[in-house]
């Protein structure tokens, strides 16, 4: 296949949905007793439910939405600090568009700006970079933010910065890891988790091996997926598949895109430039073991927790509680879906969040409430009530 259509034909789909159905009959999945798949990438969200995937594919089968929203997870705490940078007199703060609206305890970067704060929206860290040029006099701050995907274009702006010997730019680190929240969630014995659908942008950088813990330690097939309808439902027939058969493997959907050892450009600008931080804390998951990358000592000046003494390195409070009655933390872990949660599409929606999972485009109750509409009373929940 070339073009994207073949990816969106109608008659391949039907093709797959009606394999999907005849393997899930065969491994005995119900309504009742589902099989349980996560699509770990927020783009993989929107995609079942802009496509109605979720309602196409056999009944037995449950979509479970991952952490796969790097803007989501955010803290509140790192917002503040955000916030705090951007407000002194002498920087511009750079940042993605969809980090804009996030809520910290007291504002977001959109109503910093308001107030008067310097802060500009780019396309790249490429473009702070240029700014940090024509404005000598100003520290520019690029807001470094983003799952693997987004963390090879920050190593080589740090690395082009340091090249030319610039002063005057650094980047606020809050790169994160997909594999570690994965490892967390199969640990959780709550969780009820029978195959994955592996990110396709994270791992066109990583490759597929990072995740063979899932399949090797914890017995879960996995399946690295691209984004179009067809590559949804042929990722979900390869999970099937591998549960009918008693296997448990790392396959690659995409592998027209990702290669299997990754990207080794981006692997070593990563290296060179980022650690790994003992812990970071993520947006109502909590601390996660080695989940965050920060800024190596020898390009410590292009690091804006160091410049500005701020962050893990100020030994501050690295989260702070969520608002109230916000249900984020149960949706990302697969308890309860968006609708479940009180707050949905009432007080909390796309131009007014409370929720990490309403902010960003890619949050997967943004999602719910771009293609299903307002808030539906949830099974589970008034079981449970």
């Amino acid at each position: 296949m070339r073009y994207v259509e073949e990816f969106r034909d109608p008659k391949a789909a039907k093709v797959l949905l009606a394999e999907i159905a005849k393997v899930a009959d065969e491994i005995g999945a119900t309504p009742e007793k589902p099989v349980h798949i996560m699509e770990i990438c927020g783009g993989h969200t929107h995609a079942i439910f802009r496509y109605g995937l979720d309602r196409l594919t056999h009944p037995g089968i449950e979509f479970i939405h991952g952490p796969g929203c790097p803007v989501c997870v955010l803290p509140m705490a790192r917002v503040d600090e955000c916030v705090e940078i951007a407000e002194q007199d002498n920087v511009i703060f750079t940042t993605f568009g969809d980090a804009m609206r996030v809520p910290g305890t007291k504002k977001s970067l959109l109503q910093a700006k308001a107030d008067g704060a310097d802060i500009r929206m780019v396309y790249s860290p490429l473009d702070a970079l240029e700014l940090a040029r024509r404005h000598p006099e100003k520290e520019v701050v690029f807001f470094g933010l983003g799952f693997e995907t987004t963390t090879p274009s920050t190593a080589l702006s740090i690395q082009q910065a340091a090249r030319e010997g610039l002063t005057n730019f650094s980047v606020f680190c809050n790169h994160i890891a997909v594999p570690p929240p994965i490892r967390v969630l199969l640990s959780d014995p709550h969780m009820v988790l029978d195959g994955f659908i592996g990110p396709g942008h994270v791992s066109m950088v990583i490759g597929i091996h990072p995740y063979d813990f899932i399949a090797e330690e914890f017995g879960k097939p996995i399946v690295v997926a691209g984004f179009e309808p067809v590559d949804l439902l042929q990722s979900v027939l390869m999970v099937l598949t591998q549960i009918r058969d008693g296997r448990a493997e790392v396959e690659n959907q995409y592998a027209r895109v990702v290669p299997e050892h990754g990207n080794p450009v981006s692997l070593a600008a990563i290296a060179d430039v980022y650690e790994p931080r003992p812990s970071f804390a993520w947006r109502g998951l909590g601390e996660i073991d080695a989940s965050g990358l920060c800024i190596r000592p020898k390009y410590a000046a292009y690091d804006a927790e160091a410049k500005f003494g701020i962050g893990y390195g100020a030994k501050r409070a690295r989260d702070v509680a969520e608002p109230e009655g916000t249900g984020c933390a149960l949706v990302m872990t697969g308890r309860i879906k968006p609708t479940g949660c009180a707050l949905f599409g009432t007080t909390c929606t796309p131009e007014n969040p409370l929720g990490a999972l309403m902010v960003s485009s890619e949050g997967v109750c943004a999602a719910y409430y771009q293609y299903g509409g307002r808030r539906t009373p949830d099974p589970a929940t008034e079981a449970a009530e």
